[in-house]
């Protein structure tokens, strides 16, 4: 549930006291804003708590008061919080009688209580329930898929109605009904059917509301209706009807239910669309450290995938030139080499990107270089498994970084892995600051004052060993502890710090290339 006046009036840490408005403290409250203005409803969205000192209200002025309560009232403001002790030591009479008059919830916030502490609190609340919804659309997800694969739409209908409080039916592409949970919702779904219709002659995915007073079993109750499908090539309709609307959590059910759906009634394009829903769940799970909740909902769709070692592959765009489709076509070839060898194969969209996973050593992997277009990048994981795959996300997505810095269009994480990390210091920005690091020695030299770049080197290069350093350059070792102070001095650090000597060494490597 999210916070509501009451969850915070009774948070032991804030010592909030309610001196208006004792009958609404359920109101839910979608944030904690603090604001001095006399008028601060146009920067309001409704349902906030907000929090004033009363910094430039004339706050006893009961004229003034009924006004800004009443602004508060009529733009859905769920609260007020009241600071005492700041710029009045009580809240004023006219205040309170205008949020009691006009039924406004007024909270007294003591000076102990910093305004900060409440919206922290009312942070906290809100990422706590949506972390609890997410979770719960996870479990849904894992539940609906079983009941798919196991058991058909039939039992995935009453799954998902039991979870969403409320009915459930199928239709198929002609738009009649072959399935409804529970029985009784056949009926109703039925007098949906000219709304199926016209939802139907949309390109999917597609949605709609539609809202309903009816009598008996149904009445009054909201019904969303999906689409099952892509494109113009509409494979059928989901209806949901519920008393109210569709939290996050049940929102997460049905969505998994249109994917499944689509999968066990559709074919072609809207199968391979409705797996990459499918898929993306699954690659969501593996990448927040869920990989038995990836196994689940995978099926045995990618169970196969995950069972051996495979590789995460990121394809982007090259420029905001590169024709759209270029990821979708690229996508395609990767799904046709897997079908062919077959292999099973997970492709996803990721924003402006592709995340793929494919067999380790595999028919997918093997055809990187040949099916990749000339205008998008891909950076290609080392081999892992499903309790590793942020690790390797993170692997491809640095791959990706040198391939587009290096112009190519394919790399893989054991080049960055294997060998010396100065390539990667084939960078403008790395160069630039290596040429600012060094710039004053190169100058102190270019003067004939000395040779200080090349006792630095030495000396480096023998990890500070003067006699060793000295000996490399043909010079006496005092001569060359008198150079390093100079170096010292010039560049304004210490060599007897380890990060100085990694950044001087790293420069001079640089500026060697």
């Amino acid at each position: 549930m999210p916070p509501t006046l009451a969850s915070l009036v009774q948070h032991s840490a804030l010592h909030l006291t309610v001196r208006a408005g004792e009958d609404r403290l359920r109101t839910p409250v979608r944030w904690a804003h603090a604001s001095e203005l006399a008028d601060p409803v146009p920067y309001m969205e409704g349902g906030e708590l907000l929090l004033v000192t009363a910094t430039t209200l004339d706050a006893e002025d009961p004229q003034a008061m009924t006004t800004y309560v009443r602004r508060l009232v009529g733009a859905g403001v769920a609260g007020l919080g009241f600071a005492v002790g700041v710029n009045y030591d009580d809240v004023p009479e006219a205040l309170l009688t205008a949020a009691r008059v006009e039924g406004l919830p007024l909270l007294e916030v003591p000076r102990r209580t910093p305004f900060l502490a409440i919206s922290k609190a009312v942070s906290a609340a809100i990422s706590a329930d949506q972390y609890r919804a997410v979770t719960a659309g996870f479990e849904a997800q894992r539940e609906l898929t079983r009941a798919a694969l196991a058991d058909g739409p039939a039992v995935l209908l009453t799954r998902l109605a039991a979870y969403v409080d409320g009915w459930a039916a199928l239709y198929d592409a002609t738009g009649a009904v072959v399935a409804a949970a529970p029985e009784w919702a056949a009926r109703r779904a039925a007098r949906l059917t000219a709304d199926v219709d016209r939802l139907r002659e949309r390109p999917a995915p597609a949605s709609v509301v539609v809202g309903h007073t009816g009598h008996g079993e149904g009445a009054e109750d909201r019904v969303e209706l999906q689409s099952l499908g892509t494109g113009r090539r509409v494979g059928g309709a989901l209806a949901v009807g519920t008393g109210a609307a569709l939290g996050t959590a049940e929102r997460y059910a049905v969505h998994s239910a249109v994917a499944l759906l689509t999968l066990t009634t559709a074919r072609s394009r809207a199968l391979q669309e409705a797996e990459q829903r499918l898929g993306a769940a699954v690659l969501t799970m593996l990448l927040s450290g869920q990989p038995d909740h990836a196994r689940s909902v995978a099926g045995e769709l990618y169970g196969g995938l995950l069972d051996a070692p495979f590789r995460l592959l990121i394809a982007e765009p090259e420029s905001d030139s590169t024709e759209p489709g270029t990821l979708e076509a690229l996508s395609d070839a990767l799904e046709a080499a897997g079908a062919r060898a077959g292999e099973a194969v997970l492709a996803v969209p990721d924003g402006e990107r592709l995340a793929v996973l494919a067999v380790d050593g595999g028919a997918v992997v093997a055809s990187l270089s040949a099916a990749a277009p000339d205008d998008v990048v891909i950076g290609l994981s080392a081999p892992t498994g499903p309790i590793a795959v942020g690790g390797a996300y993170k692997q491809a997505e640095a791959a990706l970084s040198v391939a587009r810095r290096r112009g190519r269009v394919l790399v893989e994480h054991e080049e960055l892995a294997a060998g010396s990390i100065l390539p990667l210091l084939a960078d403008d920005a790395v160069r630039a600051f290596a040429d600012g690091l060094l710039r004053a020695l190169y100058e102190h030299d270019a003067k004939g004052r000395g040779d200080l770049v090349a006792s630095l080197r030495a000396w480096l290069s023998r990890h500070g060993q003067w006699d060793a350093a000295a000996a490399d350059l043909g010079v006496h070792r005092h001569t060359l502890r008198y150079r390093m102070r100079r170096v010292e001095e010039i560049l304004g650090r210490s060599l007897d710090d380890p990060d100085v000597r990694m950044e001087l060494w790293l420069s001079l490597k640089t500026s060697d290339r």
